[in-house]
């Protein structure tokens, strides 16, 4: 029992892993949350891609387009970062940072929809499962590290990327 204690104890979880990020479906905006519980970085580069989650996930930007009814922009909500260009039913994002800071949050805003015929929640929601698989990647000098989203819509990256060696 004590070892099982132990095992547990070293277990990482999302709480204490480096750069967290958490995606949120919403109506009419769904949100990726990204947290750095790390170090300060510099000239970093964040790409959510979602090319490699099965549901077939795009952004819906406009009103004519791949999406199925709302739509919305791709936005900064909270924190300081150059967004690229993101068309309608595209499928990555990518963010250029010159610094995220230990204990800055940045939130995006977008409108994610699924292109599956059948899908749990409808075209226009995106269910955990439907996110599941995601690849989140930060690049920075010190190397790129990443990390899929898992099941319960979050993902975890946990690598000293780009910190300063003590």
């Amino acid at each position: 029992m004590k070892h099982i204690a132990i095992a547990l104890a070293l277990t990482p979880s999302l709480v204490s892993a480096d750069i967290n990020l958490r995606f949120q479906e919403g109506a009419p905006k769904d949100r990726f949350v990204i947290e750095n519980n790390l170090c300060s970085l510099s000239n970093v580069t964040l790409t959510i891609d979602l090319t490699t989650a099965p549901a077939g996930l795009i952004f819906d930007v406009t009103e004519q387009g791949a999406g199925v009814e709302v739509y919305q922009p791709v936005e900064l909500e909270q924190g300081f970062a150059v967004l690229t260009e993101v068309t309608d039913g595209s499928q990555k994002l990518q963010l250029s940072l010159d610094e995220f800071r230990f204990g800055d949050e940045l939130t995006i805003s977008a409108d994610l929809d699924d292109t599956l015929p059948n899908s749990s929640l409808g075209q226009i929601r995106v269910a955990d499962s439907e996110i599941a698989g995601v690849t989140v990647s930060i690049e920075t000098s010190g190397g790129i590290e990443s990390a899929l989203i898992d099941a319960s819509s979050q993902a975890a990256l946990s690598g000293a990327v780009g910190c300063p060696q003590a």
